[in-house]
């Protein structure tokens, strides 16, 4: 991932030291990762768990923000799955996700937050969009039918910052990562997505060993990946020196067949056994890459290549299976 083409970082126009700043949803890997990057810029880092403000109810989230009174919100909270999570519990991931972000965004409207940033996902462009895909092919085709619950509603969640950046002028900006991995990621299988899922099973091949681990799908689609703290980082940057009404793209600018991601997997793990297609289970979209130009042009590329990503990712992994096995 070549970071050496990217122009000087322009000029912070938000600077962050000395304001309270509340990232919403710092359980997550996402939130974890963003907590972590602004130890670095001098401010106060706010977080509120669910017995504090259930994101999802509005008068508990109007209410906390009301006493609180942060200066500058990242809204990483969600309710986030794969494939089959999405497919599953669609009313979950549509009604969740609406309301932590209208909630979040009224209030916070109401409380005066000078600025605040929507995190959404790289699910919101059409399926079969150009590639690779420019922040101008939001809504200009059908989504991918697995995973269209969760994206209509982060697709509502940039609509809604340009809405009350129109009609109130509230500084929202919205930024969209690509598929994420990182410290902190779910390795459930029934709702992980597919990089720690290839994870967790080419590991349990490996210590119970499995002759083979099986892929959904043919495992031609191509996926591009970023590491959680990149993501984290890469949206500092944008809260410092951007604000406009359309979403950024956040991503590595590489992708990668799914057949090859698991290889590379059974390499860091050390499994070499067979990886087995089940093309009964379905592809998904063939390819999806986001555009890095918008991003490389404000200032910033990416530091954590894939597969140094990956080797950090599994350490933390094995670690905490062992750790557990020894309770």
């Amino acid at each position: 991932m070549p970071t050496d083409l990217a122009p000087a970082s322009p000029e912070v126009i938000y600077p962050l030291a000395g304001k309270r700043v509340w990232v919403a949803g710092h359980r997550g890997m996402v939130g974890q990762a963003i907590v972590r990057q602004l130890a670095s810029e001098g401010c106060e880092v706010l977080t509120a768990g669910r017995a504090e403000a259930d994101l999802t109810r509005q008068a508990e989230v109007e209410a906390w923000m009301g006493r609180v009174k942060p200066d500058a919100i990242f809204v990483a909270a969600a309710n986030v799955g794969g494939s089959l999570a999405n497919d599953n519990y669609a009313a979950d991931f549509l009604y969740d996700n609406l309301m932590i972000e209208a909630n979040i965004v009224e209030a916070a409207y109401r409380a005066g937050v000078g600025k605040l940033m929507m995190l959404g996902s790289s699910c919101i462009y059409p399926k079969f969009a150009p590639q690779p895909i420019t922040e101008d092919a939001l809504l200009t085709g059908a989504l991918e039918p697995t995973n269209q619950w969760y994206a209509i509603a982060k697709i509502t969640g940039i609509k809604l910052g340009q809405a009350y950046r129109r009609q109130h002028g509230f500084d929202v900006i919205s930024a969209m990562p690509t598929n994420l991995y990182g410290h902190g990621d779910n390795f459930d299988l029934n709702t992980s997505h597919v990089l720690p899922a290839l994870i967790r099973k080419a590991h349990e091949a490996k210590v119970t060993g499995a002759a083979s681990f099986t892929i959904w799908g043919t495992g031609s689609p191509r996926r591009e990946f970023l590491h959680a703290d990149d993501c984290a980082a890469a949206c500092v940057h944008l809260m410092k020196v951007y604000s406009d009404a359309e979403h950024v793209n956040v991503g590595s600018g590489e992708d990668i067949a799914i057949y090859d991601l698991a290889t590379l997997v059974a390499e860091v793990v050390g499994f070499t056994g067979e990886i087995v297609r089940d093309a009964s289970k379905p592809d998904g979209t063939p390819r999806k890459l986001m555009s890095a130009h918008r991003l490389r042009a404000l200032g910033w590329g990416p530091r954590i290549t894939l597969q140094v990503g990956i080797e950090g990712v599994y350490r933390a992994f094995a670690s905490s299976v062992d750790q557990a096995r020894d309770v």
